[in-house]
């Protein structure tokens, strides 16, 4: 296992030509370089399961191919188990990962599927590859044992295995790594539950099984860190909630550093050990996933975390804890005293979640609205009111009888919360109670 720090990284894509027929001096067809990824710091701990969640296009996926090797970075450095991995072929970074499509060979059985990364050692590996494995100080015992021992196989003890492939289990010869292999494939089997389906090809198998067999094909390889690239987006939701399961017991049993990349804002709250939030290439906060919740970095934090969203509206201050609205006033924390004393006669937005919005009785602190939406879940209730031409967001119980077009007054939690400078959109937090 091993830690990853990733220091001050930055990837660009050079200029590229929209149309190849344009002339070489002819800067009509030339489309800019693009940075995809800015000023990324990262210290991912050994055994740690991190979550990199963001929208699409932030940036997210190319951040992974990077530490994989699979892309070059532009700046920066990228270090695994203490070893810089900037200049090492991906062969020699001891990374295993887990793509969007499985990526599976559909010619070979889920066996094959599963040794296919442990037979790759044999090609050039042999001796040189366990000297490259112990220069780069990458690789474990385990590999590092699988590599001596095909470092000395002989070719006529291939031969031999090849010749009785056939024949009945008791007649066959396995040479040593190939015996080595087989007892690593079949321990990942079991561990997965897919010990039946070793014979099948991957069309015979449905999505979970096919994610399954990614995973394992993954963890033969024993590699001191897990790349996955939203494993899960394939898998339907039931699927997806028993998989993501398995995965975090998974990493959890092994020990193995995880990075684990999605768009889904509940896996990342639930898998996570923390979280890192990316937007436009940087990213914008890391944390435990309850700190991401309680206390956001700034306004998108706060927004992309939660569901339904976050509602915001703009205040004016008024001290020391008075925040005005046109159609309500509310008083909160003298904690905030100090942090609002800065902003006195200013406007701030204030944010506030769904589910610490209440139904209230009418008063001036209270936001009167017409309810325009209601889905009614069973165990709870999402409201949407239409409220001086903002729609706000409400989770109230089940047991309240509302309906379309009602008038509700709804009650702020006044100790839960959000302020956000209006033009930077960095949270402005309160101090935290003793």
């Amino acid at each position: 296992m091993a830690p990853v720090l990733i220091e001050n990284v930055y990837k660009t894509f050079p200029a590229t030509r929209l149309n190849r027929s344009e002339k070489a001096g002819d800067p009509a067809g030339l489309q800019e370089s693009l940075t995809v990824l800015r000023r990324i710091h990262l210290d991912v701990a050994d055994g740690e399961f991190m979550v990199l969640v963001g929208p699409s296009g932030c940036g997210k996926s190319t951040l992974l191919r990077l530490i994989a090797g699979l892309e070059e970075i532009s700046a920066g450095t990228i270090w695994v188990g203490g070893q810089r991995v900037n200049d090492l072929p991906p062969k020699l970074r001891d990374i295993a990962m887990v793509f969007q499509s499985y990526a599976l060979y559909p010619h070979l059985s889920v066996y094959d599927n599963l040794a296919f990364g442990l037979r790759r050692m044999r090609q050039g590996a042999g001796q040189q590859s366990q000297q490259n494995m112990k220069k780069a100080g990458m690789g474990q015992d385990a590999n590092l044992e699988l590599a001596q021992i095909l470092a000395t196989s002989r070719w006529w003890e291939d031969a031999i295995g090849t010749l009785t492939r056939r024949l009945p289990p008791a007649l066959r010869y396995l040479p040593e790594a190939e015996r080595l292999i087989d007892e690593r494939v079949r321990a990942v089997a079991k561990m997965l539950q897919i010990g039946p389906l070793l014979h099948r090809f991957p069309r015979q198998l449905s999505g979970g099984q096919k994610q399954r067999v990614a995973l394992g094909r993954a963890m033969a390889r024993n590699p001191q860190v897990f790349l996955m690239d939203e494993p899960l987006s394939n898998l339907d939701a039931k699927l997806r909630t028993e998989t993501r399961s398995q995965i975090v017991s998974l990493q959890r049993k092994l020990g193995i550093t995880t990075i684990y990349v999605t768009h889904d804002q509940v896996e990342a709250m639930t898998m996570g050990d923390r979280i890192a939030i990316m937007n436009q290439g940087q990213i914008q906060q890391v944390a435990a996933p309850l700190e991401l919740y309680q206390r956001p970095a700034n306004r998108f934090v706060a927004e992309f975390i939660g569901s339904p969203t976050m509602n915001f509206l703009t205040v004016q201050v008024q001290s020391p804890s008075l925040l005005i609205h046109p159609k309500f006033r509310l008083s909160i924390s003298s904690e905030w005293d100090e942090v609002l004393k800065p902003y006195d006669g200013r406007t701030v937005t204030l944010g506030i979640r769904p589910e610490h919005l209440s139904l209230g009785p009418p008063a001036p602190k209270n936001l009167e609205g017409e309810v325009s939406r209601v889905e009614a879940l069973g165990s709870e209730t999402y409201l949407s009111v239409q409220f001086e031409g903002e729609t706000l967001q409400a989770r109230i119980g089940p047991d309240h009888a509302v309906r379309l077009g009602d008038s509700v007054w709804l009650a702020i939690a006044a100790d839960k919360v959000h302020l956000f400078d209006p033009d930077s959109g960095r949270s402005l937090r309160a101090p935290v109670p003793a």
